[in-house]
Formats: C-alpha cells, structure tokens, sequence
C-alpha cells in the first residue's frame, strides 16, 4: 500500500475519534446501532429518547464507558426538552461534531381513514422534531463544520399504498434536508439525508397487527409489503458513517430505488405502475 492510501485508509478509521456525536432515537433500531458503531470508532456519544431506563440499558449493551457514552432523557417533540438538551451538551462538550435525528414513527392504515391526530403525531416526530434539533445546535455545527443526519425512509420519496400518515411525514424531511443543505453550504454545516429500505428488526411483520386487520395482507409486511430483504441495521450504521465523512447529500439503500425515484419524476403513471409492482403481496 503506497502512501496516500495508507493515509486515507487511516483517516477512514480515525474519522470518528474524539468527536461527540449526538443520536436521537438512540435506545433502539437503527439509531442504537449508529451509537453502537460510533462507540467502536471513539467518539463521545450522547444517546437521547425519551426512557431513561432503555437508555442505560442500551448503553450497558455497548459495553460504554461513561467518556464514551452518556444517556440523556428528552422527548425531542417538546421545546423545552430540546433547549435543556442543548444547554447540557453545550456546558458539558463545549461543541458538537454531529447530530443524527434518528428517532420516529411509522404507521399502517389507508390515507382516507387515518385520523388527522396520526398526522400530527408523527408530522411533530419525523418532521417538526428535525427541525427543532437542527435550530437548537445549528450554531455549534457550524463552530465544527459538522454533519447533520436525517433519518427518512424510501417512503421520502415514493408514497406506497397503507403507510398511513408516515409517507406525509418522511417526505416533508426530505424537504428539510435540502433546504438545509442548500443553506448550509456557507457555513460549512453537512446534511446528509439517508433514505433506507425496510430496517430488518425481530418483530417485523407482527408490528401492525390491530392496525391492518381491514387492509390487504401485504399491508402487514416490512415496508408495506416492499419486496426488499431487511436490512442490517449494523451495516447501514456503518454507510452512514462513512457517508458523513465523504460529506454525500444522499444515502439511499437499496441504492437500484433511485430508478424508481427518477421514473416517478419522469412520468407518476409509470412511477406508480413499478411501486405497486414492487409492493405487492
């Protein structure tokens, strides 16, 4: 290995150390992966969600040492949670190298017969909360010229059929992260928007059970019956990672959905023809 490869190889290695990284939704599924696998590459780790009890047994699973990883209790849909979430950190890290909004809500049910309280519910979560963070630590982002992380699904950009109200949400985060994108560019501030398949989880298909007793079977599956094999959490902790360090606008996995994405904007009739296709039982 010459020179320069050696070298690059090592800052890919070294990237995380030292920096302190803030993860919401950081007790579980993805986001505790993300915590999970920044903790192996040192950095400091500040794990937010709304139990406290979850937290410290997350952390207790990732085997962290108090330097390496800190739980902090807030409801990330409340102002005032946030405000104290950014006072601690600030007082305690004096900065911040990342942020990954990683916490949400997912939903089954058809449009017409979701309660507009559902569309609050997860508009306040997967969108509103996003927006809530990024205002409360813009600031020491850009003191670091660090990375926001957007957590949003493929449903940020193709709406399937019975999702509910979580379409909606992930498409308005989509939105978000590329007005922030665009605005971030003078002050050095990364948003990296990550756009993933079905999250491969223990209790997948038995989640909405009670919600999707009147839908078509496939209503119940990952994804709304998306024909994708879940994905590891582990490894997409570990795109995402290296997606900050190469500073990439996008992640999106299975990187093929991006046909789909451009075809929808292409022509929606056929966009709509290849996501039933690709969503049915």
């Amino acid at each position: 290995m010459n020179k320069n490869s050696s070298d690059r190889s090592r800052g890919r290695v070294d990237y995380w150390q030292g920096k302190v990284v803030l993860v919401t939704g950081g007790s579980a599924g993805l986001g505790e992966a993300i915590c999970r696998r920044l903790v192996q590459e040192r950095a400091s780790v500040v794990a937010v969600a709304r139990n406290a009890d979850r937290l410290q047994e997350a952390i207790e699973r990732w085997q962290a040492t108090p330097e390496q990883a800190c739980a902090f209790a807030a409801d990330v849909t409340q102002d005032a949670d946030v405000e104290r979430l950014a006072a601690w950190v600030t007082e305690r890290y004096g900065g911040l190298d990342a942020v990954v909004h990683a916490a949400g809500l997912s939903d089954r049910g058809r449009l017409v017969e979701t309660p507009l309280e559902k569309f609050r519910q997860l508009w306040e979560l997967n969108a509103l909360a996003a927006v809530r963070v990024a205002q409360h630590f813009w600031p020491l982002l850009c003191r670091s010229h660090g990375h926001l992380v957007l957590i949003g699904s493929l449903a940020s950009k193709c709406a399937a059929r019975y999702l509910g109200a979580y379409p909606a949400s992930k498409f308005a985060l989509a939105a978000i992260a590329q007005q922030l994108r665009l605005e971030g560019e003078d002050s050095g501030v990364h948003t990296l928007l990550v756009c993933p398949g079905p999250i491969a989880r223990p209790d997948a298909g038995r989640r909405y059970d009670q919600a999707v007793r009147d839908l078509p079977p496939e209503a119940r599956k990952p994804g709304g019956g998306v024909r994708l094999k879940g994905i590891d959490p582990d490894r997409l902790a570990r795109q995402i990672l290296e997606s900050c360090r190469k500073r990439q606008a996008e992640l999106v996995v299975p990187a093929r959905a991006r046909w789909l994405f451009a075809l929808l904007q292409l022509s929606p009739a056929w966009g709509d023809w290849l996501a039933k296709r690709f969503t049915s039982g």
